[in-house]
């Protein structure tokens, strides 16, 4: 029985790449509480049995390199197989490159591109399959500060992240007449332990994205997470086609 609850999930599956650790397992918390089953794949199955293990009975995992697009097509029918229909497919899984351009190989480049961009398209053609032929669907890409405004040392970050916006507008216009709706998360700057490392490490960069901030402090993965349960939702149902700031004023801010 439906719920009553336009924010609710309840009976619906959903797929997060990269949900291990950070904002994916922040999603994650958010839609098991939103009465979602999540599956998490990522490549350290350690890390991704520690996150299962966190996040209880609604959860399992796969280990899945989306980098091996091949086997993708198999991966997600055998999910399904398990688990059933796929509702919803969060992007989350990326690499990062901190690099001045000058210094950056066209490998290194390349690499970014074929995780952050190719793999996510891959998979998500994968998804749709299903979506398109059920009739129902959300996609949400999780994309960055790095793709709205200039930050150095992030050439190939911010080229991928950046591309992201226009699969999900052309995706929109190719899914949104079947009921799958395309949309993106632009996350500003939010508490991970890798961030908090980084920035600690670089008092003059923490206190310029510290200004640039609208709102007081960092955000938080279930911020994220909770923007994610929205556009998957019902009460999301007649947006698509959109990128999202969840970022405290961040990308505004003067």
């Amino acid at each position: 029985m439906a719920s009553s609850d336009p924010f609710s999930l309840t009976d619906k599956t959903a797929l997060i790449t990269g949900g291990g650790t950070g904002i994916g397992l922040g999603i994650a918390q958010c839609m098991i509480q939103a009465g979602a089953r999540v599956i998490l794949t990522g490549r350290r199955e350690d890390v991704l049995r520690e996150a299962v293990a966190q996040l209880g009975e609604q959860a399992v995992y796969r280990v899945l390199d989306l980098d091996e697009q091949a086997a993708l097509p198999e991966a997600v029918q055998d999910m399904e197989k398990h688990y059933g229909p796929l509702d919803i497919l969060v992007n989350n899984a990326g690499i990062h490159l901190k690099k001045y351009a000058q210094e950056t190989s066209d490998a290194e480049f390349l690499r970014v591109i074929q995780t952050n961009v190719l793999s996510a398209f891959s998979l998500t053609r994968e998804c749709a399959r299903g979506m398109i032929a059920r009739q129902r669907g959300s996609i949400i890409f999780i994309s960055s500060m790095a793709a709205l405004f200039g930050i150095d040392r992030v050439v190939a970050y911010s080229t991928a992240k950046t591309a992201l916006t226009g699969m999900v507008h052309t995706l929109m216009t190719e899914y949104s007449p079947h009921h799958v709706r395309v949309n993106a998360i632009a996350p500003g700057w939010i508490e991970s332990a890798m961030f908090l490392n980084a920035v600690n490490a670089d008092p003059e960069r923490k206190q310029r994205i510290v200004n640039r901030i609208a709102m007081p402090g960092f955000g938080r993965p279930e911020d994220i997470g909770h923007a994610a349960v929205f556009l998957s939702s019902e009460a999301g149902r007649y947006i698509t086609g959109v990128v999202l700031p969840v970022d405290g004023g961040g990308a505004m801010n003067f």
